[in-house]
């Protein structure tokens, strides 16, 4: 192990800011997730879920570090001119498949909103295995997890160092995890701003999954969303949510006034 040094200090810092910046739209992911256990499990689910992921994140570091050429290798070309040609790899084909279940799951969150389904109805659905919730937050902190481990490993290649950063990034998504979920329960009309977000988050891994295999769809080249587009149209949906709230609340206000008057 290296002798730590203040640039190796300096490099821990950047690294676990790394982690907590693109761990952002995963947090979001897990608070919402985990909405479908029973109440009183959720933030056992959260903390196991970020725990083990950890572990696994620290595990999937050392393979990459150790064969990330195998990663990002094509194994298989997609030749079908004018449809679809491509060349997918491991890490293009586990994006890809992150993004469209994000899509999947922020469509059907969405709807189950749309709907209004009943509340018995709600609770049994809501009550699934604690398990196999644990399980897909583990499988989505993981795909999440990609970017994020890459742009390590383009930092440092000390691995102590990208291993310290993911155990106290994770801690601190544990921490922020509980604050996050009971500020989406105290103030539900934000949670269809978070689905929605969501639905970007995907839309964005597909376009990188897309770039990373080199795809062409009909001829048109897929690139990835830049991070700027991204971060541009998140700060619009904040801000026209916002608007939206300030004024339905205006609206409710002059409601009440003018039944006051009329009465």
């Amino acid at each position: 192990m290296e002798t730590f040094t203040l640039e190796n200090l300096f490099t821990l810092l950047m690294l676990i800011l790394l982690q907590a910046v693109l761990g952002i739209d995963n947090l979001l992911y897990i608070s919402l997730e985990s909405k479908n256990a029973p109440k009183e499990k959720q933030a056992y689910v959260r903390k196991v879920g970020i725990g083990v992921a950890i572990i696994l994140r620290i595990a999937l570091l050392f393979l990459l570090v150790t064969v990330i050429e195998y990663f990002q290798s094509p194994f298989l070309k997609l030749k079908f001119e004018g449809i679809i040609t491509g060349e997918l790899n491991i890490h293009s084909i586990i994006v890809l498949l992150g993004g469209g279940f994000i899509i999947y799951t922020s469509i059907k969150e969405i709807w189950k909103l749309v709907a209004l389904e009943n509340k018995d109805e709600e609770k049994t659905k809501k009550n699934k295995s604690v398990s196999s919730i644990i399980f897909i937050i583990i499988i989505m902190n993981l795909v999440f997890s990609f970017d994020s481990i890459l742009s390590a490993i383009a930092l440092t290649k000390v691995f102590w160092l990208m291993a310290v950063a993911i155990i106290i990034g994770g801690l601190i998504m544990i921490w922020l995890s509980e604050k996050v979920s009971n500020f989406l329960q105290q103030n539900r009309m934000y949670e269809v701003l978070g689905l929605f977000i969501l639905f970007l988050v995907g839309i964005m891994l597909l376009t990188e999954g897309g770039h990373l295999s080199h795809l062409q769809l009909v001829g048109n080249e897929i690139t990835a969303m830049n991070k700027t587009t991204f971060y541009f149209i998140l700060a619009i949906l904040v801000i026209v949510d916002i608007i939206q709230s300030k004024y339905q609340k205006k609206l409710l206000k002059i409601r009440e006034q003018n039944i006051k008057e009329n009465k």
